[in-house]
Formats: C-alpha cells, sequence, structure tokens
C-alpha cells in the first residue's frame, strides 16, 4: 500500500493545493520563527563568546597593581605599578603599561556607537613595541598626538567612520573631540571579548585613568630568550615581594598586614591559583586569556538560555497554529477519507497518508522557513540593537546546527501537530461517505476532559515549582526570572489545557451568541445558531488560535503597564528633582551610559537653577566581615572551608548638602562624612550588619575602610538602590566612577538645554522621562520578549485566519444549498459574521483569563510590587475591538466568496 498512499498523497497535493498552501504558510511561519530565535541565538553567542581575540596575545606575563577581581577577568586591577621595575630585569625582553577607561563613543551626528554584545567601550593606550602590539592596522596609523586615536574595526563600521573622520569621546571627566588615525584588528577581529577598543597615546590613557606618572594599572612582559612565562611569573612575584618587604622595613606604615581585610585577600588569591607579589598580582598572559574565554562563554550560554526560552514559545505557537490548520484540513476531507475506508484503506493506511502528507510538507516549510529564518534573524537583530545589545559584528551562521536543527524541528512539528489529525481519521468510519453533509459526529467527553486534567496538571506542577523557588531564593532579580520562567511553562500549558475543552464552551456560547442573532437578525441569527452547535470543533478551533493571540499580547501589556507604572509611582515619590541631565547613549543594559562630570558645571549657574548635584556610581566588593558559606557575615568565618561566594554591591555617590533637594530617599539617610557609608535596609538585613560598624570594601581604588552611617530605602530602586556615600568617599573608592546623570532642582527646560547645548550626546529630561530611561537596564528582559511575542502573535492570528478561512471555504456546498432554498448573499455573509463573534467572544474571554491569571499568580509566585494585579479597565474592550476587528477582517472575504458559490456547483457531488 505504499505506493498507492504515495499517488493519493501527490494526487492530494495536486488537487488541494489552495488548501495546503494556507496550511503551508502556517507551518513555514513557525520555522521561519524558530529559525530566526536559532539563528540569532548562535550569532549571539558568537559575539559574546566565540571570539578568540585577546589583547594579550603576545604578552607572556601581566603584572598587575594591587590585587584583581577572580570572578571578572575584565575588571581592572585596584592599584598601581610601577614600569621602571620591569624594564630593566635581565629575563624580561620588553614591557608597556596597560589602562583602561570606560568611555562612551559617539559618531559627529551626536549619536552613540554601541559597543559589541555585553560589552564595553574602552579607552586604552597604543602599544608602540612590536614585540607586544598585538594591533595590527588595516588602515591608517598609529595614532601619536593628543587628540589622536586608533579604532578597532567594529567601532569604524557600527559608527560608519573612516580614517580622518572626528569622533567624540565621553571620558569620566570630560567630553573630547577626537580624529581617527588608523582602524585596526586584533587577531582578524573587529573586537575583543572585553568589547570595542579606542587606542590613543599612552600618556593621554594615563591621564583619564587619573594615574601617578611612570605608574599603570597593568603592566605587559615579554619574557627574554630561554625564559619560560611561568618561570618569570614566579621570579617576578618573589622580587616584587622582597621589595616591598624592603619598602615595608624603611616605612611600617605600609604594612598590609596591619589590614586583616589585606591578609584575608591575599589567602583568597592563592586559593584562586595567582602568585601576589605584594603590592601587585603576577599572573601568565595565558591564564588571563582562559580566564576571558571562559567567563565569556558562560555569558554566551546565558544569553542563549534567554533567548532559547523565547524560541520555546516560538516552537508552542508553531505547533498550536499549524495542529489546528491541519486538523481543520483533515475535518474537510471527511468524505473523501470514509471512501478510501469504503474501498479497502484499513485505519492505520489512513493514518499513514495523513502523516505521509504531513512529511511532505513539513519537508517544503522546513526547507522555506530556514531560508525565510535569516531575515527574522536580522529583525531581531536590529530590534534587540535599538535596547544596546548589538550582535551585528558577528556573521551569519551557516553550520549544522543552524541549519539542520531547525529544519528537523520544523519536521517535528508538523509531526506532531498532525498526530492528533491521523488519529481522527483513521476513526472516520466509511458510512460517513454516503452523508450529503459532513456533520461533525458526537464525540466522547471523557477523552478530552482525561487529556485536559493531565495537562492542567502539568501546569500546576510548573506553578509549584514557582513557589519552590520564591520560599528557598533570596529577593532579587534572579528570583523575579526564575519564577517567571515557571509560571511562562504553566501559562503556555494552560493554553493547551483550554484550547482541549474549548469545543464544550463553543456549544453554549455560540448558542448564546445565536440567540442574540435571532433578536436582531431573524431567520439569519437562527440559522447561525444552528450551525455554531452542530459544529463546535470548527468553532473551537479558530477561537484557540484567538485565545492564543489574545493571551500572549494582553499577557505582555499588563505586565509591561504593572512594571511601567509602579516605576513612574516610586520615581515620582523619591526624585524631588524636575529635571535631569542624561546622555542619550545606552549602556549594554539600555540604560543611559555615563556623562562627562564637567556637564554639572554647565547648568549650575543657569537662570532660576536652585541645586545641580552629580549622582554617580560604582560597584565594590564586600571584603570584610566576610559571609560564612550560608551567607551571613562571620568576622572569623575567613578560614571557613567552603567560602562563600563574594558580596558586590552598587555605591551611589551624591553631596549630602543637596540631597534633600534632588531625592527623597525613605528613612532619611544622615549627612554622611568622608569615610561613612549609607547601607539600604534590604542590604543591611541580607548581610546582618549594624549602624555603626566597620567595613572594608574594595573599589577601583583598592581597599577602603569605610563606618555603617545608617540605613534607608529607595523604592524606585534606581537612584540609590544599595548604598549611598559622599563624593569624596566615592573619590576614594572610584576616582573615575560613572556619572550617572545631574539631577536639576530648578530652572527650565529650555535654559538648561541652552546651557549645555554645546555637549554633545547630552539631553534635558524631566522627571517621568528620566524615570522611565533610568529603569531601562531593569526591564531589558521584558523587552526583549516584545520581538518575540510580537511575532508570534502575527503567526497566531495568521493562524486564525487560515483556519476560519479554511473552515468558510471548506463549506462552499452547505452555503451553495442555503443560496438554493432562498437565503440571499447578505443573510448568508450575516452567518459568516455571526459565528466570527462566537470566534471572538470565546477567543477573547478565555485569553483575557489567561492573561489576568498569569499576571496574578506572577505576583503571588514572585512577591513583587511591580507585578500588580491592577490593569486599567480601558485595556479589556480595546483588546476585545482588536480581535473583533480581526477576526472579522479575516472572515470578510471567505464570506464574500461563500455567499457567491452557484447552485450548480453547490449540487455536484464531491
Amino acid at each position: 500500500m505504499g505506493n498507492p498512499l504515495w499517488l493519493i498523497a501527490r494526487r492530494t497535493f495536486a488537487e488541494g493545493w489552495l488548501r495546503l498552501t494556507a496550511t503551508l504558510l502556517a507551518a513555514l511561519g513557525s520555522i521561519a520563527l524558530i529559525a530566526g530565535s536559532l539563528q540569532f541565538a548562535l550569532r549571539a553567542q558568537e559575539a559574546v563568546a566565540g571570539s578568540d581575540a585577546s589583547e594579550y596575545v603576545r604578552a607572556d606575563v601581566l603584572v598587575q597593581g594591587g590585587t584583581v577581581d577572580p570572578d571578572d577577568p575584565y575588571a581592572p586591577p585596584d592599584g598601581w605599578v610601577r614600569l621602571d621595575r620591569l624594564t630593566s630585569r635581565p629575563d624580561v625582553a620588553a614591557a608597556v603599561g596597560d589602562a583602561t577607561v570606560t568611555v562612551t563613543a559617539m559618531r559627529p551626528d551626536g549619536q552613540a556607537i554601541t559597543a559589541a554584545a555585553e560589552g564595553r567601550t574602552l579607552l586604552r593606550p597604543w602599544v608602540a613595541d612590536p614585540r607586544l602590539n598585538p594591533y595590527l592596522l588595516e588602515a591608517g596609523r598609529a595614532p601619536a598626538a593628543d587628540n589622536e586615536v586608533a579604532v578597532v574595526r567594529h567601532v569604524s563600521r557600527a559608527g560608519e567612520l573612516r580614517v580622518g573622520d572626528t569622533m567624540t569621546l565621553t571620558l569620566p571627566h570630560q567630553t573630547r573631540q577626537v580624529r581617527i588615525s588608523g582602524i585596526v584588528s586584533v587577531q582578524g577581529r573587529g573586537a575583543v571579548a572585553a568589547g570595542d577598543l579606542v587606542l590613543a597615546p599612552p600618556e593621554t590613557v594615563r591621564r583619564a585613568a587619573m594615574l601617578p606618572e611612570g605608574s599603570w594599572q597593568s603592566v605587559w612582559v615579554k619574557a627574554a630568550p630561554g625564559v619560560s612565562a611561568d618561570r618569570l611569573r614566579g621570579d617576578l612575584a618573589r622580587d616584587l615581594a622582597r621589595d616591598l618587604a624592603r619598602d615595608l622595613a624603611r616605612d611600617p606604615a605600609r604594612d598590609p598586614a596591619r589590614d586583616p581585610a589585606r591578609d584575608t585577600g591575599r589567602d583568597t588569591g592563592r586559593e584562586q591559583g595567582r602568585e601576589q607579589g605584594g603590592a601587585a598580582t603576577v599572573r601568565t598572559a595565558a591564564s588571563v586569556r582562559q580566564a576571558q574565554a571562559a567567563a565569556a562563554a558562560g555569558e554566551g550560554a546565558s544569553v542563549a538560555g534567554v533567548v532559547g526560552m523565547l524560541a520555546s514559545v516560538a516552537i508552542f505557537v508553531g505547533l498550536f497554529v499549524v495542529a489546528n490548520t491541519f486538523g481543520t484540513l483533515v475535518r474537510q476531507r471527511t468524505r473523501r477519507l470514509a471512501l478510501l475506508g469504503a474501498i479497502g484503506a484499513t485505519p492505520r493506511q489512513v493514518g499513514r497518508l495523513i502523516r505521509l502528507e504531513a512529511l511532505l510538507l513539513g519537508a517544503i516549510a522546513s526547507v522555506g522557513g530556514v531560508a525565510v529564518g535569516f531575515p527574522v534573524s536580522e529583525l531581531i537583530i536590529r530590534l534587540f540593537a535599538r535596547d544596546g545589545f548589538d550582535v551585528s559584528a558577528s556573521d551569519a551562521q551557516y553550520g549544522w546546527v543552524a541549519l539542520a536543527l531547525p529544519a528537523a524541528a520544523g519536521i517535528v512539528v508538523t509531526q506532531a501537530a498532525a498526530w492528533r489529525a491521523a488519529h481522527r481519521a483513521a476513526g472516520v468510519s466509511p458510512v460517513q461517505a454516503l452523508r450529503s453533509s459532513v456533520a461533525e459526529p458526537r464525540e466522547r467527553r471523557w477523552p478530552r476532559l482525561l487529556s485536559a486534567s493531565v495537562i492542567f496538571a502539568g501546569a500546576c506542577f510548573w506553578y509549584m515549582v514557582a513557589v519552590v523557588v520564591r520560599a528557598d531564593e533570596p529577593p532579587g532579580p534572579d528570583r523575579t526570572f526564575s519564577v517567571a520562567l515557571m509560571n511562562l511553562f504553566g501559562s503556555l500549558l494552560t493554553v493547551t489545557g483550554l484550547a482541549v475543552l474549548t469545543p464544550f464552551f463553543a456549544g453554549p456560547l455560540g448558542g448564546l451568541v445565536g440567540r442574540v442573532g435571532t433578536l436582531v437578525s431573524g431567520e439569519t441569527g437562527r440559522l447561525a445558531r444552528a450551525t455554531i452547535t452542530r459544529s463546535p470543533r470548527r468553532v473551537s478551533s479558530a477561537a484557540s488560535s484567538l485565545m492564543l493571540g489574545v493571551a500572549l499580547l494582553a499577557s505582555v501589556v499588563l505586565v509591561t503597564m504593572s512594571v511601567q507604572d509602579r516605576f513612574r509611582e516610586a520615581g515620582r515619590q523619591v526624585m524631588a528633582a524636575e529635571h535631569a541631565i542624561a546622555s542619550t547613549a545606552r549602556t549594554a543594559e539600555g540604560a543611559p551610559a555615563p556623562l562627562a562630570r564637567d556637564v554639572a558645571a554647565k547648568v549650575t549657574g543657569a537662570h532660576g537653577v536652585a541645586r545641580a548635584a552629580v549622582l554617580t556610581r560604582t560597584e565594590v566588593t564586600l571584603v570584610s566581615p566576610q559571609p560564612d558559606a550560608s551567607g551571613r557575615e562571620e568576622p572569623g568565618a575567613a578560614g571557613s572551608e567552603e567560602a562563600a561566594e563574594p558580596f558586590r554591591f552598587q555605591v551611589s555617590g551624591v553631596e549630602p548638602a543637596g540631597l534633600r533637594d534632588v531625592l527623597r530617599l525613605g528613612g532619611r539617610p544622615p549627612a554622611l562624612r568622608t569615610g561613612q557609608i549609607a547601607l539600604s535596609s534590604a542590604v543591611m538585613k541580607e548581610r546582618g550588619l549594624r549602624r555603626g560598624q566597620d567595613l572594608v570594601v574594595r573599589g577601583a581604588q583598592g581597599r577602603v575602610a569605610l563606618t555603617v552611617a545608617g540605613a534607608y530605602h529607595d523604592p524606585s530602586h534606581l537612584f540609590a538602590d544599595q548604598a549611598l556615600v559622599a563624593p569624596a568617599t566615592m573619590d576614594l573608592l572610584d576616582a573615575n566612577a560613572a556619572t550617572v546623570a545631574v539631577l536639576v532642582r530648578g530652572g527650565s527646560t529650555e535654559t538648561l538645554a541652552r546651557a549645555v547645548a554645546g555637549v554633545p550626546g547630552v539631553r534635558v529630561l524631566g522627571r517621568d522621562a528620566y524615570v522611565e530611561a533610568a529603569s531601562q537596564s531593569l526591564t531589558r528582559a521584558l523587552r526583549a520578549t516584545h520581538s518575540f511575542v510580537g511575532m508570534a502573535l502575527l503567526l497566531a492570528l495568521f493562524g486564525m485566519a487560515t483556519t476560519v478561512s479554511m473552515s468558510v471555504a471548506g463549506r462552499r456546498r452547505e452555503f451553495g444549498l442555503l443560496g438554493a432554498v432562498g437565503a440571499t448573499m447578505r443573510q448568508i455573509r450575516s452567518i459568516v459574521r455571526w459565528e466570527a463573534a462566537t470566534v471572538v467572544a470565546l477567543g477573547t474571554i478565555l485569553g483575557l483569563v489567561i492573561a489576568v491569571g498569569t499576571l496574578v499568580l506572577l505576583h503571588l509566585t514572585s512577591g513583587s510590587s511591580y507585578l500588580r494585579p491592577a490593569p486599567q479597565w480601558w485595556l479589556f474592550p480595546l483588546i476585545a475591538a482588536g480581535a473583533a476587528v480581526a477576526t472579522l477582517a479575516t472572515s470578510a472575504l471567505p464570506a464574500r466568496r461563500a455567499a457567491s458559490v452557484p447552485v450548480l456547483e453547490a449540487a455536484r457531488a464531491e
């Protein structure tokens, strides 16, 4: 029977290509979304972790000042080292100084140049010694003057810059105009693992990093011939320690042993496999490259995991849409399948026929979907680049994973979608071939109820996992993300369970709509009611696709509105300043990029300005007291066998004298003096700290001893979420701390705009506008879902349109016979519209129930005040109106065609 099955399948494709085209397009769209998501994930992973380019490729040993963060290989060291201590050694062939300063690069038109994925734009010194220089000039020459720079290839491409062009650099303390003297690559790549590089003369970088003359954050060392990197590392570590001991003999006040935190830091360094030579950390360049590669690989896997989670929505929607359209296609061929049974085909052969058709359909759709997936991935890349996550530097992927995996997924999806249809087709009895019309047979209720119960049990399992995650994990973004992921899986299963039960809802609701139609349209409404109640599965197929679309749209809108409303409310509560000066550029997280500190001086004397406060921010690590493995602070826990995770937190800096003029923080933080720090109540509780306690933290300038002056809280999480210090203390922690914004009390928007008119890439924002811009770093994960959900929504609506069109087109005989007994074209179109009204009512109600239920469960399981089930009343009628417009628009053309069916064609046998 294999050959006859093939012939029947081929004839089905030849005769019913119009109906199959709709199903084919639905499958193609699903596979395109899957392929595009996978292509984006692979390109993102390559952009974040796939580059093996390293600026340390020619160096053998790195001597880094002070200590380094073992968990962040990209972070600069917290001290400095003198270059002349290394250049005179016989075992050193060459040595050059290195320093990094985070900057923002802008094109001449003021538009910021987004760094390569998840990276930063760093100002670094040009390396003149060819023995250590990793930069290959592709155009131009090396920078020589103070206002000249060379840029990596990604900067020139992303900014559309060439040699000789001028660009703007925003440094921590000033904004400068520089000219591009050259374009370079590193090991054939356009960027390095840390991000983009802007290379300037060494002294220019040293002054920007605020380092003493002759000192650098790090020194790249090339070993002399015959000296191995490991041997040179050991010798340098020993000799630097001896030099430190000699210096301490002359000046005992410099002894780091007097600070227990420094001893702890050295012990931790040895546990990490590093050798510290007193005031310096000595490592091989190969170990640094390996650490960067490992960190980038982990980051790339994290990005791929997030994109994979979003791609799972695409797979689910594709499976859902193809299952609906394929099921409708099989229902339209009930009489033909019955005829096959009448002439001797067994149920197993009929099922194999459906699966064979699905295989052919899936193969064609897979090829087309993989091809369409490339432009879909480009669209996703552009959407993500607008939020600061730019992976355009990576190339399109053509490996077997990028091509074969979505193609195989397409075939699996179509086969899975056709399984139910094949099972139903195998159950068609031969007697149905003798019926003049194809009425749906009465099916047993318990299989649907049992299937739905199993699916709902699976949904409850994921919801319970979310509850367990909330109980075990501490509050924070990680817990909220995990809870949201569990709720996503539960909601997808809930949608599936309700889709299984929609035929039970279609009959009663269709009867209600039919009664309304009878009151409005008389006999036409009665006919519509009869057709709806006679074939509930036909209505439920379209309604379930609409339900999925409404659930996707409403869920995203409800969560987005809840988060934005809460940020707006909390921002108004905290921000007392009427204006904020912020950058037009964005960081990789989507928040405004840092400003230069000299912007504050430009607005301080502006007319009407009562207060202009600079808001700075840096990240530090708590050194003492150290946490034990359970996370509680124990001063004597430094020697515990199981080391706890280091606690990093953000410190904000603002002038205490004008704090209350620009910020209204809860708990009224005290007026801070140099060496004092105020901590948020959440940090105080989590770390078990108290007022008056002494702390030691490690910042960009090294270890600093601080005293806890008090507690406060920032309900907006935007200005001083974890800690607060005075500007003098901030300079001790990080002299180049990022200037987040300049908060201004008084003045007008026009006056402030004129004051900063000469500064490129700067804008004046009102209170609400700045809160919205600042909150984008915290809502990036939510914005990332918009593009995926938008495309999935279009796919769901296309599936609904396809199902409605196929359903109406498959009833040409029925509509033609109605015309033969006297029904007018207007009445036939009215019948279709009343059926569409049932689809709208059923799909909208179920979709909104799922969306509201999802938000309620998110609120309960996450405990976040930013996920509040308090939607605006106007949202529901607006979504219902949109669903009605979409459904009626998709049914208008099929209804017109159905009403024009000739009577003779309707009377002709199939």
